[in-house]
């Protein structure tokens, strides 16, 4: 009974201790010479009208790479490559409709446009679109627009820290 127990305590243990990890990519494939990145104020050629959304896609993807610690973040004038984007479109639509046609979820997708450039060696390392995608209830008003709008974020940030660090 007791190394049952402590079996039991072990795997509860790992799996709160995996559940709070967040994946890095450490030493995956960011050239060696490769130490910092600037990360500008991300550009929103969107037109869709949410206020804040240059500075809270900029602050989310920092801190994403603050918190990975591939790349330590660093004033444009002296970092070793810039990362630059643009929000390109936003689209709001429809993506689950009930009975009666009523529409129970809407879906935000977010497209963007990066450029990964490494000023030591002077050349562009990619360019892409990205684009994902955040669900949200229909009928909350701007307020839960925004959830929809936080995750398609969150997605599409982790999308262009894989790309720069181990999209090679």
């Amino acid at each position: 009974m007791a190394v049952r127990a402590l079996y039991t305590l072990c795997f509860a243990v790992c799996a709160v201790a995996l559940s709070g990890c967040m994946y890095s990519f450490t030493g995956a494939s960011v050239p060696s010479h490769l130490k910092t990145v600037a990360i500008p104020l991300v550009d929103d050629q969107s037109g869709f009208g949410e206020p804040g959304l240059r500075e809270n896609f900029t602050r989310e993807l920092t801190d994403l790479f603050n918190r990975d610690n591939s790349l330590q973040v660093a004033d444009k004038s002296t970092a070793d490559a810039i990362l630059e984007g643009a929000i390109v479109t936003i689209a709001d639509a429809p993506s689950v409709v009930t009975g009666g046609e009523q529409v129970s979820k809407r879906r935000i997708t977010m497209t963007v446009r990066f450029k990964f450039q490494d000023m030591k060696l002077r050349k562009k390392l990619w360019e892409k679109n990205l684009s994902n995608w955040g669900d949200y209830d229909s009928g909350g008003g701007l307020s839960q627009r925004q959830v929809g709008v936080q995750e398609a974020m969150r997605k599409i940030t982790e999308d262009v820290l894989l790309e720069t660090v181990s999209g090679w």
